[in-house]
């Protein structure tokens, strides 16, 4: 059902496209940026069959996370033409004033949606390692 509902919206636009004219350029370089600043999956789903590796989500681990960095750090991410600063806390995150109880709270503050934050702030492994050209400055 979902797919029919997908096609006769592309075939009204497609229609309307045709008798008013397409997508400015501003339009389609607007696009073009919107698409290139969007974070991409990089890691598939797991499927419903398999059973998880580490501890049961919710589960409380002794000391802090090894992924994050130090309480006193501030980690940085450019998001949409701004730098974000993040301090991290001992006990919690702040950023603009704020204190947020964990990175993906913070990560949904800024972005509006549900955000996994040590993907948003590109925090992978033990400690902290940025991806290639982008990524945290601690």
């Amino acid at each position: 059902m979902g797919n029919k509902t997908w096609l006769v919206k592309r075939i009204i636009w497609r229609m309307q496209a045709l008798a008013e004219g397409d997508l400015s350029e501003r339009a389609r370089r607007r696009a073009a940026e919107l698409a290139n600043d969007a974070d991409l999956r990089l890691i598939p789903p797991r499927s419903a069959h398999a059973k998880p590796a580490g501890p049961v989500s919710g589960a409380k681990l002794d000391g802090p996370d090894p992924r994050l960095p130090v309480p006193g750090q501030t980690l940085r991410r450019l998001y949409k033409g701004r730098v974000l600063h993040v301090r991290i806390l001992p006990k919690g995150f702040e950023f603009e004033g704020a204190v947020y109880q964990s990175l993906s709270a913070v990560a949904k503050a800024i972005t509006g949606s549900h955000t996994n934050g040590f993907l948003f702030f590109h925090l992978l492994g033990k400690g902290v390692r940025c991806a290639p050209g982008a990524g945290p400055v601690c």
